[in-house]
């Protein structure tokens, strides 16, 4: 059961480290309703799914493409740009539900995947963690895949609470209060892109051209 329990609580903190993806997930919530922010964590989580499968079965089932995590981090840095400048300039919102629709469902879902998909710290997050629980702490395959499940449990379960009662605080976020959270939002996420520029692309770039 430890494997359990340790895998939970690593997927729940996972969560709240107030990344690109909990501002989305909070901002999106409150402006739109818990249905929006549960597509979101959907996204979010299928991109997870595909990061620990990938993590415990390997990746060498995938061709070798050159340059190809080059081009994920430099598509991550155009999305999250442009998230930021959204937020920032897109002015006061309207605090309204949208209706249902499978396009809807579309938009949030892509939005949660990709800003959880290209970003490659959250891969390398997962592939460290099954390194760890493999090599430090000796866990056979069936507790690995125990706690790995269980991790993909809390992140689910704690983004579901994080929708849930942003919704439930939507009547504290006035027009000023939302424009303001959006204008934080739009910074982590300028943030975030100027991380992954920084790591992803700019290193490598100077060592190409012997900088």
């Amino acid at each position: 059961m430890l494997p359990i329990l340790y895998g939970f609580l690593l997927g729940a903190g996972l969560c709240l480290t107030f990344g690109t993806v909990f501002f989305a997930l909070i901002q999106n919530s409150v402006d739109n309703g818990f249905r929006s922010g549960m597509k979101i964590v959907f996204g979010v989580i299928t991109g997870d799914i595909l990061f620990v499968a990938a993590a415990l079965f390997g990746t060498s089932f995938l061709p070798p493409i050159k340059g190809f995590e080059t081009a994920m981090a430099a598509v991550g840095v155009v999305f999250l740009v442009a998230m930021g400048l959204v937020n920032i300039f897109k002015g006061t919102p309207r605090l309204a539900y949208p209706q249902t629709r499978f396009g809807n469902f579309i938009y949030y879902f892509t939005t949660g995947f990709f800003l959880n998909a290209l970003n490659p710290v959250n891969f390398v997050a997962w592939v460290a963690i099954v390194a760890y629980i493999r090599t430090h702490l000796h866990y056979t395959v069936g507790e690995q895949y125990a706690f790995m499940i269980a991790s993909l449990v809390g992140v689910f379960a704690t983004e579901s609470a994080l929708a849930y009662y942003a919704n439930r605080l939507k009547r504290f976020f006035t027009p000023r209060v939302v424009t303001i959270f959006n204008r934080v939002t739009g910074v982590v996420f300028l943030i975030g892109a100027a991380n992954i520029a920084y790591n992803r692309l700019l290193e490598p770039a100077s060592k190409l051209l012997n900088w």
